[in-house]
């Protein structure tokens, strides 16, 4: 698969509460970033930076190959609008794909585009890739130490 791997993907919009959104990042060298910016009822951003085993990076490029993202394109997705915006750039064994799309807020919105089977293919590879990204970063910041 080739040494070169990076992995980054965001969401967000511009509304009432400012610049919204969530955003994370992985790097060759296990280097997960994360950061979630929602200012609804004053929230601060959240910015949190670990690395992770080489185990869990294969993982994610088994995830990302399995997905058959690689071999989508974009040019029939929505586009981002006033709702919002979504990227995804991947890294991958010599290959390199950005997609960009407007927010997808349900199955539905997927199945009425004019790409419905890539998109299919976009959506529930995001949905894999946040479930990672947010256990990653649970478990590791709010695991509680074993009082002895």
């Amino acid at each position: 698969m080739g040494d070169d791997f990076y992995v980054r993907y965001y969401i967000g919009h511009k509304g009432k509460f400012g610049h919204e959104f969530l955003e994370f990042e992985f790097h060759p060298d296990g280097k997960l970033r994360y950061a979630n910016n929602s200012n609804y009822k004053n929230d601060t951003m959240i910015r949190k930076e670990v690395y992770v085993t080489d185990a869990v990076l294969a993982e994610l490029k088994r995830i990302i190959s399995e997905s058959e993202i690689l071999k989508e394109d974009d040019e029939n997705w929505p586009v981002p609008d006033r709702v919002g915006r979504q990227e995804l750039e991947v890294v991958l064994g010599g290959e390199h794909i950005s997609f960009a799309t407007t927010k997808l807020g349900s199955l539905l919105q997927v199945q009425s585009s004019k790409d419905p089977e890539g998109l299919r293919v976009f959506y529930y590879l995001i949905q894999d890739l946040k479930a990672l990204v947010f256990s990653l970063v649970s478990s590791h910041f709010k695991i509680q130490p074993i009082q002895r």
